[in-house]
């Protein structure tokens, strides 16, 4: 991504997606400084039909569109973004990241939107790490992003019912989440090794739930930061091709001719 090579949790060789999700990535990009932003990061490109969400671990994330929202999300932060019916944007490394240096860690995934809403207006939504609700206890921390966990609002909108969360847990913690029994779970480490419904889990591992149960019993055995996503399937046809998920292919070809025809807005960056 962006001539960087990545991790991808989703698709792997078990699954293409879990319905509502279609991707993960999780990049680990090291700028060594005195750089531009301009030249770094992940120029302009389209997006239709889903909700591209990224969780800022290390580093910051800047973000520009072509409906003019321009910001800077730090670590902890999440940029939230529904394309809708169509939006162009970049994401790249504040000036002050590329000109010092530093590590920028970011998880991306894809969450797919409903066909009644998917050509809905865009809207963009940058979360700081103060504005997202924290869940703490003995050894752990976690943070709602969206959804409704133990009383706590996520601030995110989403199209269907799901919980969106991030966590630490440290060594020798317990933790039990619950998910609603029609929901479908994934979790996804960072690093760290957990024990999982008494499945090891280590580091980089991708371990997902189907609709047949309504807990998660969680055993750390080093310090861990993990991602944890549980939403109600959709159950809808998927047709996908690059940055576009729509419900079939006529409708895959109307997003590429619209982004042809600049009818997702045209991408200025300012620098």
């Amino acid at each position: 991504m962006g001539g960087h090579i990545i991790e991808q949790p989703l698709p792997n060789k078990h699954m293409d997606m879990l319905d509502p999700f279609l991707l993960v990535h999780h990049a680990e990009f090291v700028y060594y400084g005195q750089q531009k932003s301009k030249d770094v990061g992940i120029g302009g490109h389209p997006h239709r039909g889903f909700s591209p969400v990224t969780f800022i671990f290390e580093g910051d994330v800047r973000h520009q569109d072509s409906f003019g929202n321009d910001a800077i999300v730090e670590a902890g932060g999440t940029q939230w973004m529904h394309a809708g019916k169509g939006i162009v944007h970049s994401e790249r490394p504040s000036e002050k990241l590329a000109q010092k240096g530093g590590l920028q860690e970011f998880i991306q995934f894809w969450v797919n939107t409903p066909a009644a809403h998917k050509m809905d207006q865009p809207y963009y939504l940058p979360i700081t790490k103060e504005e997202t609700p924290t869940i703490s206890g003995e050894n752990y921390n976690i943070q709602v992003v969206a959804g409704e966990y133990q009383g706590v609002k996520g601030p995110a909108n989403t199209f269907s019912p799901m919980i969106l969360m991030r966590g630490e847990i440290k060594e020798t913690g317990k933790l039990e989440l619950n998910t609603p029994t029609k929901y479908n779970t994934l979790m996804y480490l960072l690093d760290g090794h957990l024990e999982v419904n008494g499945k090891k889990v280590e580091k980089k591992d991708f371990v997902w739930f189907d609709t047949d149960g309504d807990a998660v019993e969680i055993s750390a055995k080093a310090d861990t930061r993990f991602i944890f996503l549980s939403g109600k399937p959709l159950n809808e046809e998927v047709t996908s091709y690059g940055p576009f998920v729509m419900n079939n292919q006529t409708q895959i070809l109307e997003a590429l001719r619209d982004a042809q025809m600049g009818k997702m807005g045209v991408l200025i960056e300012e620098f």
